[in-house]
């Protein structure tokens, strides 16, 4: 493998904006779609996130492809649903942007955790990242399942060794936590704007 796991999201990011700065719906997608085999290495412990992130990126990419030209801004489809008031649907793609920004950040948060606690265990890492970003979002149940997922986090030299490839795996671990927060930043100041960004766990 050339460079490390995160070295095609690093590549995509470049692409995520338009020329005059707005957001693009497949090029952020794509960049979270790359991410994926990032998560499949941690195994059973992210299964929980990784179907989620999944499902939302193909709800979305889903909305995307019904009509490209017209979603090609990320924003456009959930302007639409505030709009028809549909956004709050559990089902719509507002509801899709906002958990997929939220288990965004709760990777990057592990990431930099990674990064910055060369001490920490993964399941520290992981249990500290959650309770930043998810927890306070998650509901009882989601909560609990989540405890018990972190409880079988892959062992971290094994995990860093895995995505390292033939790259230098802190190092385009803090790039992509660097580039990828503020378009994750951007998602939540826009949903805000709409009034969107702090619906629960239905």
């Amino acid at each position: 493998m050339e460079g490390t796991v995160f070295t095609p999201a690093l590549e995509g990011m470049q692409h995520v904006k338009s020329e005059d700065g707005v957001m693009l719906t497949k090029p952020f997608l794509d960049v979270c779609k790359l991410i994926l085999p990032v998560i499949e290495k941690f195994g059973a412990a992210m299964a929980l996130v990784k179907s989620d992130i999944g499902g939302n990126i193909t709800r979305l990419e889903n909305k995307y492809l019904s009509s490209p030209t017209k979603y090609t801004h990320l924003y456009t489809m959930v302007q639409e649903e505030v709009d028809a008031k549909s956004a709050k649907g559990s089902s719509s793609c507002t509801n899709g942007l906002l958990w997929l920004t939220r288990a965004m950040d709760f990777l990057v948060e592990l990431f930099r955790n990674l990064v910055h606690h060369q001490d920490w265990s993964m399941s520290q890492a992981c249990s500290d990242a959650y309770a930043k970003t998810l927890k306070k979002w998650h509901g009882w149940l989601a909560s609990s399942s989540f405890s018990v997922a972190m409880k079988l986090a892959p062992d971290r030299k094994k995990f860093l060794d895995v995505v390292a490839g033939n790259g230098d795996v802190n190092s385009d671990m803090e790039k992509f936590c660097t580039t990828f927060s503020p378009f994750l930043e951007e998602n939540h100041k826009f949903l805000a704007s709409v009034g969107l960004d702090d619906l629960k766990a239905s």
